[in-house]
């Protein structure tokens, strides 16, 4: 299924930091890529222009995008064709997250000040706690009539992009959210086998923990070969950070467990981070993602016949170039005992998406367990907080 429900506005912004933010990137970066909101409605297929906020407390980015949406409404309202539509969805399962309240306030107060070309929609979503532990935006949203969806009881956001978090940015860019969710399933039955060689997420997890405990390994390198996938390394970066990263284990014992997580693209970084991976020390395990077969991929033209050099990689596929530059990386890496392992996409699209984020998901959970330390809380988030606060009301 494709929802449809957003088409009837010109532009949604979603504002999430974190794990309310990363993995709605990844969906929007792999169904519409980098020149989404430059196409005309109808090659958008109908669906609205998308924008992200909230990720940051950026003067300049979120002025920016107030600019923006207002220049857009004003020439759609001179042009006769009435107001210019805007939902914002604001995702933070506490409520009260600053960098993502504090902007969607900023963004909110200014549209509304146009509102005779400007028609504002807002829809919330946080815990669905109600009565006396409902959060501050669940009862924003109740006083002033905005819908609501939920952060599932118990779901952290870097594991939020299979629930209403990151559905309801797939509903408004018509991304496969059917395919997705078949592909996470896909993966979850294929992980339920208790034999090592038979489930890849726990093959996964066991491979990094030894790397980690035996040969101390401290640094992540997560290297997707695509563009598109950037966001895939970077949703990574706070998974592994904010779930392993832990001073203590269950038992109270101090070990400060885990690795320091690198996001990198191919081949973009095989030009600025590889002679670290490379040459420097031997404290990496670097993860490729191979896409197998892609939709367009134009072969490279022999358009300057006279000049050899140029003339040898004419006719290869700008795919197969992308791969065998993936290859020599990771030849290279192994011909010096270096670890890497390499994910393979049959294709880039919502089902093989699924797999991938729902593998990568299961694995640090299973890696958890076998360091004893809690992938699913976050302590060490809060000590700048406490500091962060009071600061914040010392500058009023």
């Amino acid at each position: 299924m494709v929802g449809r429900c957003a088409i009837r506005f010109d532009a949604v912004v979603s504002f999430g930091v974190g794990g309310s933010y990363l993995g709605n990137k990844v969906l929007f970066d792999v169904h519409c890529g980098e020149f989404w909101n430059y196409k005309l409605v109808e090659e958008r297929d109908g669906y609205p222009k998308f924008f992200f906020s909230g990720n940051n407390l950026d003067p300049r980015h979120t002025t920016d995008l107030i600019d923006y949406l207002l220049t857009e409404g004003w020439n759609k309202y001179q042009a006769g064709r009435g107001k210019y539509k805007v939902t914002l969805i604001v995702i933070s399962k506490s409520g009260s997250t600053l960098d993502t309240m504090a902007t969607f306030m900023v963004v909110y107060d200014m549209l509304v000040q146009h509102d005779m070309f400007m028609d504002i929609e807002v829809v919330a979503v946080t815990d669905p706690a109600t009565g006396d532990k409902a959060t501050l935006l669940k009862e924003l949203a109740a006083k002033k009539g905005w819908p609501t969806f939920s952060v599932p009881d118990g779901v952290g956001g870097r594991f939020s992009v299979f629930s209403e978090v990151g559905l309801l940015t797939g509903v408004c860019i018509g991304f496969d959210i059917d395919a997705f969710l078949a592909g996470a399933r896909a993966m979850d039955e294929t992980c339920q086998s208790e034999k090592l060689a038979e489930n890849p997420a726990l093959m996964n997890a066991v491979l990094k923990y030894l790397a980690a405990t035996r040969y101390g390994m401290d640094i992540e390198v997560f290297m997707p070969y695509g563009n598109y996938l950037k966001s895939v390394a970077e949703w990574y970066v706070q998974l592994l950070a904010e779930s392993l990263g832990k001073r203590t284990d269950r038992d109270g014992n101090v070990v400060y467990y885990g690795r320091t997580p690198v996001a990198a693209v191919g081949t973009t970084d095989m030009h600025a981070q590889t002679q670290q991976h490379q040459d420097g020390k031997r404290d990496k395990v670097v993860q490729f993602v191979k896409i197998a077969q892609w939709d367009r991929d134009p072969a490279i033209p022999n358009v300057f016949p006279d000049v050899p050099k140029l003339a040898t990689v004419a006719s290869i596929k700008l795919g197969q170039a992308l791969d065998v530059a993936r290859q020599a990386n990771a030849e290279a890496l192994i011909a010096d005992n270096r670890f890497n392992a390499t994910f393979v996409l049959d294709r880039l699209d919502a089902y093989h998406l699924g797999q991938l984020l729902y593998l990568l998901a299961l694995s640090i959970a299973y890696e958890g367990e076998l360091a004893n330390v809690d992938a699913f809380d976050q302590p060490g988030v809060e000590a700048y907080k406490r500091i962060m606060g009071p600061r914040l009301q010392a500058l009023k």
